[in-house]
């Protein structure tokens, strides 16, 4: 289910291309880095989680919609591309993917975006507070993202470890301050005397602590 879902989107991730792809026909899908327009050709670096790789646009090879179209890309801009794994005239050794660049024959744009409050980037020009305030985009530089990465390994070789062991993860439900939007106090089961605090839908424990941090 999992490989079908992501196989609708793309056929490599951002960061796997190299020189054994070359000439081979991929689909990618990711958040537009930046573009350099030369006029006649257009690079736009494509991210996701896993790395960068870069786009080629050329007036001469590519259909003249999708290169009209390609000048349009703004900073996080949500597509997928369908094209040639071709080699890269200059390389970067900078990156995994630097000896190669796709050729695009196909783009759709999945999620045009503003532009981002600060640079999506390692080194953002973004300070503390802006970056609290737009989390969803801060945790998408490397790292933060890094970070979230290696929290989950952590927590899931510890799950696993005690799993091995017949341990069984019971999780205790969350007791925090009551609020208007949604939240209301129901008798407790295991103890009729007390209140506990039932939130009507996960999601709005989720939205009620996002807003937190938000408002914080």
């Amino acid at each position: 289910m999992h490989s079908n879902i992501i196989s609708m989107y793309r056929s490599h991730n951002c960061g796997e291309l190299n020189a054994s792809h070359i000439n081979q026909e991929v689909t990618l899908a990711g958040w537009v880095q930046k573009s350099r327009d030369k006029g006649f050709m257009n690079w736009v670096d494509l991210r996701d989680r896993y790395g960068i790789t870069q786009l080629l646009f050329d007036e001469s090879r590519s259909e003249k919609s999708v290169f009209e179209l390609a000048k349009t890309l703004g900073r996080e801009f949500v597509v997928q591309v369908k094209g040639t794994v071709i080699e890269r005239e200059a390389k970067n050794k900078n990156i995994a993917t630097g000896g190669i660049e796709i050729l695009v024959k196909e783009m759709t744009i999945l999620n045009a975006a503003l532009t981002p409050p600060f640079t999506i980037e390692d080194d953002t020009d973004g300070g503390e507070d802006i970056r609290m305030k737009y989390r969803y985009l801060d945790i998408r530089r490397n790292p933060v993202k890094n970070s979230l990465l290696f929290r989950h390994k952590v927590a899931q070789a510890v799950r696993n470890y005690l799993s091995s062991l017949d341990f069984c993860e019971v999780e205790t439900p969350y007791l925090i301050k009551s609020t208007p939007e949604g939240a209301r106090f129901c008798s407790s089961k295991q103890n009729e005397r007390r209140s506990i605090l039932c939130f009507t839908t996960i999601a709005t424990n989720i939205q009620t602590t996002f807003d937190g941090w938000r408002n914080g």
